[in-house]
């Protein structure tokens, strides 16, 4: 199917649809917001794949939604997702669930930390991994990616120093990274696993952004990474929401190799008011990874077009401005610095361009004059803001 094919079949109008990111604008922007053009939220404006639609619609009929169990079949097709995607097969024992990665993250926070332990992030990062780290009454430490141009890179000096001086218990990795856009090479991970390694600091490692990657890169899960030589210190946590349009169907791996790891998950889990496995979260997910590639390949096609003209158009359009890499996610940040005065950006972007967007400072403290926009959306509205941050700029300072 070629791009417009595609677009004429799979954009969805979204408001009135009880939608956070159309319907939710004044609820996270303030008064007046409605009107807003929506580029935050990192879910899309594509209907997902026929497959999916068709295995939720059957099992709807069936009529009954009691307690069920994991079939075989659904390991076996997760299995060979990411042992064809990605050398990684996933075994059967190693697999649990959850409602979401961010649910997760915090379960692994509790099962494997005490209060007051100190959990490291690599800021800025997507702002939940702060929240999740201070509301489980944990020490939140950060250690800040290098920023130069456009591009980010983890400051393994940095890494390790906050592991020391803070006596870090668990980091939390987000491979590909948002909103810094990095697919991390097999080289970086390995550098920062060892660290972690050598310091006895777990790794819950948030993938959920792994099959969302361009320009030929690699995405390499953390726990196959130098042939597997960190598994044991990893915790995995991945789904099919990001790339197919599911988040709300409430479904999440968490795989976890090491036995004794699995042991002490296992008896904290048992202590939970646990919800049952998502039977159409279920559904969805084995669909998609049976009949959903192509639809897959047709949205990252329109993303890093919508990269591309953002990156083109506005760099050429705004001097100073630069979008900086998208490696994976589609969520690039935009840094606005040398166009605005970094606390006016919220003046320019919302006030005068009517964008609603996340904000750098909500990632980390230092990105204040930064924005992250998402691109897995409708073409026309990626244009449409651009235009708008080039208008608005002149129009604040009279050009």
């Amino acid at each position: 199917m070629d791009k417009q094919e595609f677009l004429k079949k799979y954009i969805v109008e979204r408001r009135g649809t009880d939608s956070m990111k159309w319907d939710g604008l004044e609820g996270k922007f303030g008064e007046g917001a409605k009107d807003l053009l929506a580029m935050w939220v990192a879910d899309m404006e594509f209907r997902t794949c026929d497959a999916v639609v068709e295995a939720l619609a059957e099992r709807s009929r069936h009529g009954v939604f009691g307690y069920s169990i994991v079939p075989e079949e659904y390991y076996q097709v997760f299995s060979r997702w990411m042992e064809r995607r990605y050398g990684f097969p996933v075994k059967k024992e190693w697999l649990r669930f959850s409602t979401g990665c961010v649910t997760a993250i915090s379960w692994m926070i509790h099962a494997f930390t005490n209060p007051g332990d100190a959990c490291l992030i690599q800021t800025p990062v997507y702002y939940p991994f702060h929240n999740v780290v201070t509301n489980s009454d944990r020490r939140l430490v950060k250690a800040e990616l290098r920023y130069e141009d456009g591009y980010f890179t983890m400051d393994m000096e940095a890494v390790e120093k906050a592991i020391v001086e803070n006596q870090v218990k668990m980091f939390l990795l987000c491979s590909p990274h948002n909103p810094a856009g990095r697919v991390w090479t097999e080289e970086e991970l390995d550098q920062v696993l060892a660290v972690c390694q050598k310091h006895h600091v777990l790794v819950v490692s948030d993938e959920i952004h792994q099959d969302i990657v361009f320009g030929g890169r690699r995405f390499v899960p953390a726990a196959v990474v130098s042939g597997g030589k960190y598994r044991d210190i990893v915790l995995t946590l991945n789904s099919a929401t990001k790339t197919f349009n599911l988040a709300t169907l409430l479904h999440s791996h968490i795989i976890i190799t090491n036995e004794k790891l699995r042991e002490r998950y296992d008896r904290f889990a048992s202590a939970l008011n646990r919800t049952e496995v998502s039977i159409m979260g279920m559904a969805a997910t084995m669909a998609a990874y049976q009949k959903g590639e192509e639809w897959l390949g047709n949205v990252l096609e329109v993303i890093w077009d919508n990269y591309s003209d953002l990156k083109e158009t506005l760099e050429k359009g705004l001097p100073g401005a630069r979008v900086c890499c998208l490696e994976g996610t589609y969520l690039p940040m935009v840094d606005l610095r040398a166009c605005v005065e970094p606390e006016r950006t919220q003046e320019l972007v919302q006030e005068r361009c009517r964008l609603g967007v996340d904000y750098g400072e909500w990632f980390g403290d230092r990105y204040q004059g930064f924005i992250r926009l998402n691109l897995a959306t409708d073409p026309a509205y990626v244009k449409e803001a651009v235009q708008r941050l080039i208008d608005g700029e002149k129009e604040m300072y009279r050009i």
